[in-house]
């Protein structure tokens, strides 16, 4: 791996990189299919990741038609991290058998272990028969959709194709690790004012935020409207927050502490809203609501916004503040959902949707299209990363339990092959420009 490092740190010639051999295998962060039981009886909270990711040495995998090996500098921590270490909903090996069983080429991503990862920043290494766009030596990011495209029904939006799948989460070789295999069309230029790390913390969040808040396939936001997001500092948060920002939006931030409202202010919010200090208890116990509640944060919202209630609630706890959110929406708003950290049943009081016309919206990470549009304001700088700390790929899971806890702010990175912090910035004058803004963001 050194020589294939030296020559991406060079940067002078990128295509030196074919010269080299492909290693035959190299450290990835990765669950074990015979781990999958070790958690059993304990409550979702007791399951640490630090127990069951391991950073250990993985054959490398061959790009097939359309795919591409890349080299990876960087990458990230998302919840489905989380989940894929916890085994919950269910163990992710079954996804990978499902793949390998109904894609013929995919047969490789059958193993007893599963890298972990869906975002990535790094280098293209090799390509395989019919990529056309990227070559060796090509500095890129990748968004995590991985689509067949063998059915009408993701045509019109990648998304609803019945074989579309989160890569490095319902696929193998993911991005936490030195090497990561995608399909080319995952890639997307690397924003060039930004480092490694950097680079590699937006693609899923920013790309979730984008079709949640902007794309036609969500709540098609517009200037003016109040916008309500919970976790507003968190990693897909804090990308929200920006996304309504720019787009002429009134964000209402929800966040947990002091340091994270400083944080979504940074950003220009205005109204902002710490749960913890106001005590906000969205349930009595754990089988009741606690509708009083429900209005009292209403309440809250309209004396920041001069008595207007959210036209759109970006939603991704789930269940400890669902009922919440529909009842504050205002009528005829939308409430669009994209995870359920917090439990995947959800209860709300259905007369506070229907009768007032609001609208529930699915939203699942972006499609191609979305994905490429989110990547392209983070490249001309009107978005940028959220970014509260970087970990050695030697201590995966102890950034996954970081973000499991919810300890962080921003998102968590991970280095792969990139040596230290702050390397791979190609646009020194054009970063020197949002410098500011990306170490306020990053809380620095």
């Amino acid at each position: 791996m050194q020589h294939i490092l030296d020559v991406v740190l060079d940067g002078s010639r990128p295509r030196d990189l074919l010269s080299i051999p492909v290693p035959e295998d190299y450290r990835a962060a990765v669950v074990l299919k015979e781990e999958t039981e070790i958690f059993q009886g304990l409550p979702s909270k007791e399951k640490d990741p630090r127990k069951s990711i391991h950073v250990q040495k993985v054959p490398t995998p061959q790009p097939g038609p359309g795919e591409a090996l890349v080299v990876v500098m960087a990458s990230s921590i998302n919840y489905n991290t989380v989940w894929s270490a916890i085994f919950e909903p269910l163990p992710t090996f079954g996804f990978l058998e499902r793949y390998a069983r109904s894609v013929p080429s995919a047969t490789g991503h059958h193993r007893p272990f599963h890298v972990l990862g869906s975002d990535l920043s790094g280098v293209v290494l090799r390509t395989g028969p019919g990529v056309s766009k990227w070559r060796p030596g090509d500095r890129v990011v990748a968004h995590c959709l991985s689509v067949e495209l063998s059915a009408p029904d993701g045509h019109d939006d990648t998304m609803l194709d019945p074989d579309q799948r989160i890569w490095g989460y319902e696929t193998n070789y993911g991005g936490l690790g030195e090497l990561a295999l995608v399909k080319a069309n995952q890639l997307m230029p690397k924003p060039a004012h930004l480092s490694w790390e950097e680079s590699a913390c937006s693609g899923l969040v920013n790309s979730t935020a984008y079709r949640q808040l902007v794309s036609r396939n969500g709540a098609g936001m517009k200037q003016g409207d109040t916008v309500l997001v919970w976790g507003a500092a968190g990693g897909l948060g804090s990308y929200a927050t920006q996304l309504a920002v720019n787009g002429g939006a009134i964000p209402v931030c929800v966040v947990s502490d002091d340091r994270k409202a400083e944080l979504v202010r940074a950003m220009g919010a205005e109204h902002v809203i710490n749960r913890t200090k106001e005590g906000y208890e969205f349930w009595s116990d754990d089988q009741t609501p606690n509708p009083r509640e429900w209005k009292r944060f209403g309440s809250h919202i309209r004396e920041l916004t001069g008595g207007e209630d959210p036209d759109i609630v970006v939603e991704h706890p789930g269940r400890e503040t669902f009922g919440a959110s529909v009842y504050v929406t205002r009528r005829g708003g939308t409430i669009v959902t994209c995870a359920s950290t917090s439990g995947y049943r959800h209860e709300y009081d259905n007369r506070y949707l229907w009768t007032a016309l609001k609208k529930i919206v699915g939203s699942h990470f972006a499609n191609y299209r979305e994905a490429w549009e989110a990547n392209r304001l983070i490249t001309k700088g009107f978005i940028h990363p959220t970014l509260s700390a970087v970990y050695p790929l030697l201590n995966t899971g102890d950034a996954a339990r970081e973000v499991q806890q919810n300890l962080h702010s921003g998102k968590i990175g991970v280095l792969g092959l990139a040596p230290r912090e702050g390397l791979g910035i190609d646009a020194p004058a054009f970063r020197e420009k949002y410098e500011a803004a990306i170490n306020r963001f990053r809380g620095a």
